[in-house]
């Protein structure tokens, strides 16, 4: 059996700005709210959909990348002035 992840919900305070920020970040497309979510296509198989929420418990999300769009991905981190961390909590 093969299985694998098609979409999970991110929680949000502002699911268009959240989706827009980790697309750009990514460098990824998104292309605006579809239905109730703000999806961001992350290959061919997972979507992330961004929802809102009032509250929600912190989440942890692995991405293998190769080194060229890691440091693709690292630079627009530097260069919109993130915070970061090789820490499980940042």
């Amino acid at each position: 059996m093969s299985i694998k992840l098609n979409h999970t919900i991110v929680p949000a305070k502002d699911k268009e700005a959240a989706a827009r920020f980790f697309a750009k970040i990514f460098g990824l497309n998104y292309d605006g709210p579809m239905g109730h979510f703000a999806p961001v296509r992350v290959n061919e198989e997972l979507t992330l959909d961004f929802d809102n929420a009032e509250s929600f418990e912190p989440h942890h999300y692995a991405f293998h990348v190769s080194d060229d769009e890691f440091d693709a991905i690292f630079k627009r981190v530097q260069e919109a002035g993130i915070t970061w961390g090789s820490d499980p909590r940042n």
